[in-house]
């Protein structure tokens, strides 16, 4: 069980970069399945996340080359579903694209049930009842999805249940691999969803209103096209790094950040007093994503009059809203930071408690985090969950005296290497193994 050690309090500088982002990278690693040609991914990030989906791959019979950031994926012209790796499947909930990626491939098939993030119930409603617009018949059984597409049809439009991030993208993949136009109204037009349809539009997919919530794609029967596609930048990841400049009272570059999916975090940030200068703007490698170099100046904040709360793209990001908590911890006054989405996720920022945070829990979605908060180092165990175990990490190193977080699986699955850059912009923080 690794765990980190961290003598935290300590001003960081210098300069860090954000890398690709982990929720486009495995929205591709499921749309690489429909191309036979081969897939070149760059800037992938090295994680545990990925691990899982290229072990996953592999059973399937995908033949994978690994060259640092790059990728290489060739699919194979039968795939063999009943030698999936369940293990490495069950760790991750988005394994459950599978359902739209093979839907174009397989009669029949049998995809395990998700894992990932414990953030309470999770539906996956959604994801069946945009697939039953083409014809798939799928049965919820003990352990995962029995889907049979033997009698899949054209979907001329689809309504989605909710505008979520992963069903829209099972809808596109569904989509991506029918002739005919489907228009799939309620889409979310998030980085991810974005980032796949960039990639879709490189294997021949037409599409149109990329970045709204109403998408028109006219697919193609089958794929066997040679492509290369660079991943944006994590929004995510960036966010981290600014809510621990902020929470560390640090000057801190954060390069190569995507601007698009961090203005009204940034905006927030700067009415409850935060400075910062965006150094310069351009475009990143894949030529679709607007980058920036950010600078954090320390500033003394006060908590906002409003809550702070997400909404789709483009409101505050769902796994962006956790780190103001920490943000608020630091903030004069009390904050009321809303988590609607998930049942538990607001529970585990009462764990910030540990360390000397004034917290009220409302109810199952709405905490008061009152501030400056007078913090203690704490020994803590990571809770099974990514964005509320890396918020608890933003607060370990703002916090004076040693301090060590337990069982961090859950933050490697969505963060590389952080140990080493985090100790490159001054951090003192060590991972035992």
């Amino acid at each position: 069980m690794e765990y980190f050690e961290i003598n935290g309090g300590k001003k960081l500088k210098g300069e860090i970069e954000v890398n690709g982002s982990k929720n486009a990278t495995v929205a591709l690693l499921a749309a690489s399945l429909i191309n036979c040609g081969k897939t070149v991914l760059k800037n992938v990030p090295q994680i545990e996340e990925v691990n899982r989906w290229l072990e996953v791959l592999e059973s399937l019979g995908v033949k994978i080359e690994h060259q640092g950031k790059t990728l290489t994926l060739l699919s194979p012209r039968k795939i063999n579903i009943d030698a999936i790796n369940q293990k490495a499947a069950k760790q991750t909930r988005s394994v459950i694209l599978l359902l739209g990626a093979l839907s174009g491939r397989l009669k029949k098939y049998f995809i395990p049930q998700a894992g990932g993030c414990k953030l309470g119930s999770r539906t996956v409603r959604p994801h069946l009842f945009a697939l039953e617009n083409f014809g798939l018949k799928i049965k919820i059984v003990k352990n995962g999805f029995e889907v049979d597409a033997s009698q899949s049809e054209q979907a001329k439009k689809i309504v989605l249940y909710e505008s979520g991030d992963t069903v829209t993208e099972t809808a596109l993949l569904a989509a991506a691999q029918r002739e005919e136009k489907t228009i799939i109204k309620m889409a979310s037009a998030n980085y991810m969803v974005q980032d796949l349809c960039f990639f879709l539009e490189k294997l021949g997919v037409k599409i149109k209103g990329v970045g709204t919530a109403t998408l028109e794609v006219e697919g193609k029967k089958e794929f066997k096209k040679d492509i290369v596609y660079e991943i944006s930048e994590d929004p995510i990841e960036a966010m981290f790094f600014i809510s621990l400049a902020v929470a560390t009272k640090s000057e801190l570059l954060i390069k190569r950040c995507p601007l698009d999916f961090l203005e009204l975090e940034l905006y927030k940030l700067e009415k409850m007093g935060q400075y910062y200068e965006i150094i310069r703007e351009y475009r990143g490698r894949n030529g679709k994503v607007r980058l920036g170099d950010l600078r954090i100046i320390p500033s003394s904040l006060k908590a906002p009059e409003d809550k702070i709360h997400s909404l789709p793209f483009p409101g505050i990001n769902i796994d962006n809203l956790p780190f103001f908590v920490p943000i608020a911890m630091m903030a004069r006054g009390r904050t009321l930071i809303h988590d609607w989405v998930f049942e538990n996720r607001a529970i585990y920022f009462m764990e910030l408690a540990k360390l000397g945070a004034r917290l009220t829990l409302l109810d199952p979605h709405r905490v008061y985090v009152e501030g400056p908060s007078k913090l203690k180092a704490a020994e803590m165990m990571a809770p099974p969950a990514l964005r509320p175990a890396a918020i608890i990490l933003v607060a370990m190193l703002a916090t004076p005296g040693h301090s060590i977080l337990r069982n961090v699986y859950s933050i490697n699955r969505g963060y590389e290497n952080l140990e080493k850059r985090l100790r490159s912009i001054g951090a003192d923080i060590r991972l035992v193994k």
